[in-house]
């Protein structure tokens, strides 16, 4: 049988055709997972209905990357030989095999890129005409759509380029992506931001802005960005703009996807990475990361299995406590996937993700005192703890496919910020964000095939958000009023495309959302308990969010498209002084034009333009109350126009440039009466400019050893804090910029970095508590740090 590959009976790799001969001329959407190239040829052959032979036993065992897009069929199976290290000879009509071009030897290849779009197109035995690249799959559009199809600004970042000097987290997307922003309060802690849909400084009640998600599961409902270890990632997608329709709340500047590798199916594989690190002006630190798959039952499953250990060097001195480099950051965290192939194309998996870090103490500084030094007698350091496991289910029926993913996430964050009075003794403000999530999503897709394709789904999330806070000085606590936010979500939506002549897509859907909403007041004097009792009250929202698109095919490598989208997030409670009020439901809607050529990282030269405009009503943001906590409320109605421009181009065949630059043009006119007299003018934290340059080179030393160097710098210009005298402050306007090069085999490297060349303080964030008399507060850039790494496959 096909599924096993059994050594003695399965040396070939075989499924034919029943089909008229042109039909294998027409470009087709492949979708083969990770794992052995016999079982890749089987998907490939069943899914373009040619037929692909592998008789060499070595070679058909060996492992391959995923082969994902809209290709040709012939493209398919030349991919597979290219990442089995054979070659490819036609064999007919629609039929080929792949040979040896060595002797081989069983499961010792590296596979190749992950991402199949960035090699560069080969010439196989048959015509001399060389293959053109595949389209690349925008999985995030829940329906495998070719990029070619999606009408909307997308990014894709390899996961193979995100570890490339060491593993991170969400810094390495923004390193990528001038778009995407963040409050830098610290790793666990932050808020991002897509575009210029920014909401406030804090991590309060409200939900972000950006919807994060690990496969189909969201990371967080109302929670900072747990900052994951971007480590043995396949793909990571960023869809810019409101993205209600097929994500609900809580995606009102976009969504990121992150996809992890799957488990291989009948591979055994390991790699590491070891590396350390030493900062200017701070101390040493180190990383590693371990992943391991191994294959059991016959083959039919596997066990896949990611560790991640970082110790960052602090760099800020605290002379007033007598210490430096205070801000050391220690995190641990680990993913575990086991996959079971229940039977041809159906497969479940349960995956398992933790990740704790601990933040010593802040990463601000004075703003006016020297430099990366801070002068406070109070630690204020946080720690963040990340929980998820999850249940997906996988499968086709006919022509027709389905995924039910059920998860649970659990994430606590507590953190420390200085409350000291002028003249008073030492005091802290503690809070606490103690968050849990049940939800499911299943779906049923068809790819946009003959003229049409559409997705239904629905979805169910309970999400239950618990915000304590407490003040500690001379050895007592005092808690003050919390707040409970406690949501349940039920969902249905749909979306469907038509190719309505060739060139010419056009797609219409609308997403319903029914929430029940509730709460209630933590630590509430017993006198005011009945005065908010009204205001804590059960309560529930609907929302329709439709969606509409046209995408026109100007050139087979070049499109045109208009998009209309929405976005909304649901009410809650926030607190206020010693009360808890209540904050509405905000909504945003964009019209988008776009023009995008060429496929990224495979085509000579790629561009993306966009230009859109939002109006946002009853906006969510956070201001500073008349006790000087943070609250939260909806401060009027605004608009923001924001246009970008992204540009790659192949200079030579080892040289590639790209370049990014965004514009955001925010403006809150008309706000709420209550907030008349603040200084509304902009929407908070995000720049009005920012843009990114990025240069790789690739070559082969005379010693037949590969290197590979890759720079960027990136400019991120002023914004303001918040909103309100209090947060007046400025921030930004800052230049950051990173070099890596790489030496070695496929399978064996040592790597050298350097962040922040210019050794450049800057002010990512003009926050580092609330309560600081006059707010003369910066978050510097981590100085210069040179890092000395090793990487190695087996």
């Amino acid at each position: 049988m096909a599924r096993a590959l059994n050594p003695l009976c399965s040396l070939v790799a075989l499924t034919m055709l029943a089909g008229a001969g042109p039909a294998f001329a027409r470009p087709v959407l492949v979708d083969s997972p990770a794992g052995q190239a016999g079982r890749a040829a089987i998907a490939l052959a069943r899914q373009t209905g040619g037929s692909i032979v592998i008789a060499d036993r070595a070679l058909a065992e060996r492992r391959v990357p995923a082969i994902r897009g809209r290709m040709e069929p012939h493209e398919a199976a030349r991919r597979l030989a290219q990442a089995s290290g054979g070659r490819l000879v036609r064999a007919g009509d629609g039929a080929w095999r792949i040979i040896p071009t060595a002797p081989t030897a069983p499961l010792r290849a590296i596979a190749a890129p992950s991402s199949p779009v960035r090699s560069a197109p080969q010439p196989f035995e048959g015509p001399p005409a060389e293959a053109e690249p595949g389209q690349i799959l925008v999985t995030a559009s829940k329906r495998d759509l070719s990029l070619d199809q999606y009408a909307g600004q997308a990014s894709f970042l390899p996961g193979e380029e995100l570890i490339f000097g060491g593993v991170g987290g969400t810094e390495r997307i923004m390193q990528r992506l001038p778009t995407l922003s963040s409050t830098h309060l610290g790793s666990g802690r932050n808020k991002l931001f897509i575009r210029g849909i920014a909401d406030s400084s804090f991590t309060g009640p409200t939900q972000a802005t950006v919807g994060q998600y690990l496969g189909d599961l969201r990371l967080t409902y109302n929670a900072p960005d747990p900052d994951l270890r971007l480590s043995d990632m396949e793909l990571v997608e960023v869809l810019e703009g409101p993205q209600g329709t097929l994500y609900g709340s809580g995606s009102m500047g976009g969504i990121i996807r992150m996809v992890p590798n799957a488990p291989e199916l009948g591979v055994t594989y390991g790699a590491a990475i070891l590396g350390a690190s030493q900062t200017w002006h701070g101390a040493a630190g180190a990383d590693a990361n371990l992943v391991l798959n191994l294959p059991f039952l016959v083959d039919d499953a596997a066990f896949r299995v990611s560790l991640d250990m970082a110790s960052e060097g602090g760099y800020i001195d605290k002379p007033l406590l007598g210490r430096r480099d205070v801000n050391r950051t220690q995190i641990l965290g680990g993913r575990a996937t086991l996959r079971y192939e229940i039977a041809p194309d159906w497969t479940v998996d349960l995956m398992g993700v933790a990740q704790s870090t601990r933040a010593q103490d802040s990463q601000y500084a004075d703003r006016d005192g020297p430099p990366l030094e801070r002068s406070s007698a109070v630690e204020e350091g946080a720690d963040a703890d990340y929980a998820q496991g999850q249940l997906v289910l996988s499968g086709r029926l006919g022509e027709v496919r389905l995924r039910s993913t059920t998860g649970i996430v659990g994430q606590q964050l507590e953190e420390h910020y200085e409350a000291t009075m002028p003249g008073g003794p030492p005091r802290r403000f503690v809070q606490m964000n103690d968050t849990s999530m049940v939800a499911n999503e299943t779906r049923l897709w068809q790819p946009l095939e003959n003229r049409f394709g559409w997705v239904l789904g629905l979805s169910y999330t309970h999400n239950t958000t618990q915000l304590t806070r407490a003040l500690e000085g001379e050895g007592q606590r005092a808690a003050t009023t919390g707040v409970t936010n406690a949501v349940r979500e039920f969902t249905t939506y749909g979306e469907v495309s038509a190719l309505l002549f060739d060139g010419l897509v056009a797609s219409a859907g609308g997403r319903f959302t029914h929430a029940r909403l509730g709460g209630e007041g933590e630590d509430v004097a017993p006198q005011l308990l009945a005065q908010i009792a009204g205001i804590t009250a059960a309560r529930r929202e609907t929302a329709f969010l439709p969606a509409a698109s046209l995408l026109a095919r100007l050139t087979p490598e070049t499109q045109l498209y208009i998009r209309y989208q929405q976005g909304f997030r649901p009410g809650g409670l926030a607190i206020e002084g010693q009360l808890v009020r209540r904050f509405r439901n905000d909504r945003n809607s964009t019209f988008e034009l776009g023009l995008r050529h060429g496929v990224p990282g495979s085509s000579p030269f790629e561009m993306a333009a966009s230009l859109s405009y939002t109006t946002w009503r009853d906006i969510q943001a956070d201001f500073i109350d008349a006790g000087g906590f943070p609250s939260t409320a909806n401060i009027g109605d605004g608009e923001v126009w924001t246009a970008s421009f992204n540009a790659g181009w192949r200079v030579t065949r080892d040289l590639r440039v790209d370049a990014g630059v965004t514009y955001n043009d925010s403006r809150v006119d008309e706000p709420r009466p209550e907030f008349s007299t603040l200084r509304l003018t902009e929407v908070p934290n995000v720049a009005r400019v920012a843009g990114r340059v990025g240069v790789e080179y690739g070559g082969r030393l005379d010693n037949g050893w590969d290197i590979t160097a890759r720079g960027w710098a990136g400019y991120v210009g002023k914004s303001r804090l918040g909103i309100g005298p209090e947060l007046g402050d400025p921030q930004g306007n800052y230049l950051d910029s990173g070099l890596t090069l790489r030496v070695g085999r496929p399978d064996l490297g040592l790597t050298l970095g350097v962040t922040n060349l210019a050794d450049e303080v800057g002010n990512r964030f003009a926050l580092g508590t609330p309560f600081a008399t006059g707010r003369d507060q910066i978050t510097p850039l981590r100085p210069r740090t040179v890092r000395l790494g090793l990487d190695a496959s087996f």
